[in-house]
C-alpha cells in the first residue's frame, strides 16, 4: 500500500517497457538525425520513402499515424529542404505521390546504416531464446490488438 493508504496498481508488464524502449530509441537516434538537418520523424519518413517509394500520401498517414495536416507539414518542410518530392499519381489523379530526392535518400541511407548498427549491438547483448521470446510478445501484441498496419487500402 501507498503512504495514503490506498492499494499501488499493479506494474504494466508490456505496455509501460515498451513505451519506455520507443523512447530511449528515439532519445538515441534523436542527436543523429538532427545532425544530418531532420527530425527523428522526418527521418522516418525519408527510409520508409526510399525503400517503398514512391508512395501515396494516404498510405504515409497510414503507416505513419499522424494526422494528415501534420504530415502534410513534415512533407512541406522535407519538400522545401529538397528531400522529397511529391507528384501526381498516374494512377489516381486524387491522389499525390511522394519520393525522396538523391538527397533525402542519401540521409535515409545514413540513418538506415546507423539503424543497423544499433540493432546489431542490441542483438549481441540477447540470445536466441530471448529474441524468441521478444518476438512471442509482439506476436500476442498484435493477435490481441487485431491492428494490422500492414494493410493496405490504396494499393
Amino acid at each position: 500500500m501507498s503512504a495514503s493508504g490506498t492499494e499501488r496498481p499493479k506494474p504494466l508488464q508490456f505496455v509501460s517497457p515498451l513505451h519506455k524502449a520507443t523512447r530511449q530509441l528515439g532519445e538515441y537516434m534523436e542527436a543523429d538525425s538532427r545532425s544530418r538537418g531532420v527530425e527523428p520523424g522526418e527521418g522516418h519518413l525519408l527510409s520508409y520513402t526510399t525503400l517503398y517509394g514512391p508512395c501515396p500520401i494516404s498510405r504515409l498517414t497510414r503507416v505513419f499515424g499522424h494526422k494528415p495536416s501534420t504530415l502534410t507539414s513534415m512533407l512541406d518542410r522535407l519538400e522545401a529542404r529538397g528531400l522529397v518530392a511529391r507528384s501526381p499519381n498516374p494512377d489516381d489523379r486524387r491522389s499525390v505521390l511522394v519520393s525522396t530526392t538523391p538527397e533525402g535518400s542519401r540521409i535515409a541511407t545514413e540513418l538506415r546504416e546507423r539503424l543497423e548498427w544499433m540493432e546489431e549491438g542490441i542483438y549481441r547483448r540477447i540470445d536466441a531464446r530471448d529474441l524468441a521470446g521478444f518476438q512471442a510478445v509482439m506476436r500476442a501484441i498484435a493477435d490481441f490488438t487485431r491492428v494490422d498496419l500492414e494493410r493496405s487500402e490504396d494499393e
